[in-house]
């Protein structure tokens, strides 16, 4: 039936649509940003122009389906219904599926420069590798289901959870292969995401730098929950011998570019990489951001550092040293490197002036800007301490769909 209700040049239309054939037309419309009630328009203009009625679709469980059609539609296609001797129900589920069919989902944007994304500060505990798992998470989710993504559209308004809910969207996950790298001897990526350490007397990634490699750096590679991301989130795990390797490179040839040497034949089999960078200086700081430096034919901002913060003065400080090695760097070796920009984390605006004036602070720099405000949530410690991914343990939590937010800043 149809209601006098309208928007715009429409009228409000009442039908019957099965369960699981309303989920897929909304993930279709979502992977190819179209209104739904642009498909379903198309859909019955479509159906009603075919000489004859489609193979019958299953209805059953069918249940009350509302949208928008343009004024007059509606009564064609009962017209339409009616000479073909099919039910509304199995008619409008005919015109969805033929949208659909005509609608393929489409392939995942994949880059043709593997990405490598450089997560970093100087300082500890600013919750560096709860950025990289979060991200790379997001990175690799499910491109046909639907997830809540926090839609930014003031980010000095924090993300406290409290704001306008029509700042959250249902999107499909982005779908993408993501490989983290845990580059800190403290191994807190690895331990966080249920992983084992790897042993001292075995390969590792610090071998593969330090040019005496024991076996194939894939070997050492694991899955992280299949389940939720389907294959497509992996992880190189650390090992505590990465406490010596600014030691061992110093005695490596063009040891900036260690860390490329290591990780290059696993660029063809992903589409981002994360490297979770230690609280540190030194020379594997330098290797790591060398890896992040943009490429020839590259585009600018597909590569580089993410600086992660805290909404408090230590943090400032920390951040003031990293950029003056990043700049030094650069110069030195006149490469490109971009700055994807400021995550300001573990925000809480309980904590009073310093935390508000901080952010205000972080928010006036404006090359890197600041690309995401995360929440001090429970979740989040949650879900480190039943070694569980965040979007796993919490996929609707605050944090995650911050997270998910991020991850589309950024790509």
């Amino acid at each position: 039936m149809s209601s006098p209700a309208t928007s715009g040049d429409r009228e409000k239309v009442v039908s019957k649509l099965p369960g699981w054939l309303r989920q897929s037309l909304k993930v279709r419309t979502a992977q190819r940003g179209v209104d739904i009630q642009t498909a379903v328009e198309e859909g019955i203009s479509a159906w009603s122009a075919l000489a004859a009625s489609l193979d019958t679709v299953d209805t059953a469980g069918a249940d009350s389906f509302a949208t928008f059609l343009p004024h007059g539609q509606w009564d064609a296609f009962k017209s339409v219904a009616k000479t073909r001797s099919v039910s509304l129900t199995q008619g409008l589920a005919q015109a969805v599926q033929l949208w659909l069919d005509a609608h393929p989902t489409p392939d995942i944007a994949r880059p043709t420069v593997t990405r490598r994304l450089i997560v970093c500060n100087q300082k500890g505990g600013v919750g560096k590798t709860a950025a990289t798992a979060g991200l790379g998470e997001a990175l690799a989710e499910d491109p046909n289901t639907l997830r809540p993504v926090q839609i930014a559209k003031q980010l000095a308004v924090a993300n406290d959870g409290e704001g306008d809910p029509l700042d959250v969207e249902n999107l499909p996950g982005l779908g993408l292969r993501v490989l983290l790298v845990d580059f800190d001897p403290q191994c807190h990526l690895t331990t966080q995401l249920g992983a084992q350490k790897l042993p001292m007397d075995g390969d590792s990634l610090t071998n593969h730098m330090g040019s005496s490699p024991k076996g194939d750096l894939r070997d050492l590679i694991v899955s992280v929950d299949d389940d939720n991301f389907g294959g497509r989130l992996h992880l190189l795990p650390a090992c505590n011998d990465a406490f010596l390797l600014d030691v061992r490179l110093s005695s490596v040839r063009a040891r900036e570019a260690a860390l490329e040497r290591a990780l290059a034949p696993l660029e063809p089999d992903y589409d981002v990489i994360i490297v979770d960078c230690p609280p540190s200086l030194g020379l594997s700081m330098d290797a790591a951001v060398y890896y992040g430096r943009r490429r020839d034919g590259e585009a600018p901002g597909q590569s580089g550092v993410l600086i992660i913060v805290q909404a408090e003065d230590s943090s400032a400080d920390a951040y003031d040293l990293l950029t003056n090695q990043i700049e030094d760097l650069r110069n030195d070796l006149g490469i490109a490197m971009d700055y994807l920009g400021l995550v300001v984390n573990l925000y809480d605006p309980r904590r009073g002036y310093i935390a508000t004036s901080s952010l205000e602070g972080w928010m006036d720099i404006k090359d890197p800007r600041v690309v995401a405000i995360i929440s001090d949530r429970k979740e989040q410690r949650e879900a480190v301490r039943t070694k569980q991914p965040l979007l796993s343990y919490a996929p609707t939590s605050p944090n995650a769909v911050s997270m998910r937010a991020l991850a589309r800043e950024i790509s």
